[in-house]
């Protein structure tokens, strides 16, 4: 697990390797990666937008935005969380995801909180020992 706190908001992710859903052969390896988001401030705040770098095994980087999460935009009150799965494919059997979550305050003060860097692992990875 990963974890990273920004102004008393934690967010902890956890990537599991979706064997299932990838296809080695055809350079197709999908993780999953669940979140905790937690509120230890002492205001409430709101997850308004996303932003993501997804960076594959050969270092080609591909960048994600967009409003909320899964479809919503969470109200977290103090000592509240909120969790939700998604997942990212990938064309090579490992790499790396960082991002961070545009909240908003009540008074309609904006912040970013770090999602912590986190790396995509598979099985069908070559080991290199240097």
């Amino acid at each position: 697990m990963y974890s990273e706190t920004t102004r008393s908001i934690t967010v902890t992710v956890q990537p599991i390797f979706l064997d299932d859903q990838s296809s080695p052969a055809e350079d197709h390896y999908v993780w999953a990666y669940h979140v905790r988001i937690e509120n230890h401030g002492k205001e409430t705040v709101q997850l308004r937008r996303r932003h993501w770098r997804i960076t594959d095994g050969l270092g080609r980087m591909q960048e994600v935005r967009g409003p909320g999460v899964v479809g919503e935009q969470p109200v977290l009150a103090p000592g509240e969380a909120f969790e939700y799965t998604s997942a990212s494919p990938l064309s090579t059997p490992s790499g790396i995801m960082v991002g961070s979550y545009e909240m908003e305050t009540p008074a309609g003060e904006s912040f970013a909180v770090k999602i912590p860097a986190f790396s995509l692992d598979s099985p069908h990875q070559r080991v290199r020992l240097n």
